[in-house]
């Protein structure tokens, strides 16, 4: 008997680090991106081993163009307003013949640049995080489904910051409840620890 329950509060622990990993996975490539303006990319390839080997997500912000300098990660299109996407590291800042900016790029694992100088416009962001393994997860998802876990994910942690925020409440409630009338000074300070706990 001993035995079985163990077994049950261990399957019951697993089941809730998994809930809790998986959360936070979502928040970190659905939400958080979101909410801070950027965009996540799965890393399709080996170009930049070791740092961000296939699978890993990379989330991207918006950066000005003359922020940009040799060293920054940048994921960019190949050809501009087309959705196909590479995540290379800026090995050079130039310009063109004609006056125009353009960025060397190079895979971390190539021995050679990238053959066509990347213009401003198809830079969709500079690198702000990575997450090994995450983009694994993106990839089962389609566009619509990233989206509709996100909104699910919102209603969530709304759900959870609203229950946790009554169950304050209510201890709150509970403990004031229970305070027994004496000297005032000493009613004073039993009054005082509820509020002191709820407000931590």
């Amino acid at each position: 008997m001993r035995v079985v329950t163990w077994v049950r509060r261990v399957a019951r622990v697993a089941a809730w680090a998994a809930t809790l990993l998986a959360l936070a996975a979502l928040t970190v490539g659905l939400v958080v991106p979101r909410l801070a303006g950027g965009s996540a990319y799965t890393v399709l390839t080996g170009s930049m081993r070791p740092g961000l080997p296939p699978g890993t997500l990379v989330v991207v912000r918006p950066v000005e163009t003359g922020e940009l300098r040799t060293g920054d990660v940048v994921t960019y299109q190949l050809r501009s307003d087309e959705p196909a996407v590479v995540t290379h590291r800026v090995v050079a800042v130039g310009v063109d013949g004609a006056g125009e900016l353009r960025l060397t790029t190079r895979g971390d694992a190539n021995d050679v640049a990238d053959p066509v100088g990347v213009r401003p416009e198809q830079v969709r962001g500079r690198l702000w995080y990575a997450v090994p393994h995450l983009g694994h997860v993106g990839r089962l998802l389609s566009g619509e489904q990233r989206r509709l876990a996100g909104l699910v994910l919102a209603g969530l942690l709304l759900s959870y910051a609203a229950s946790a925020y009554a169950r304050a409440v209510r201890e709150h409630r509970a403990a004031s409840s229970r305070g027994t009338p004496v000297a005032a000074g000493r009613h004073r300070a039993a009054d005082a620890h509820p509020r002191e706990r709820a407000d931590a």
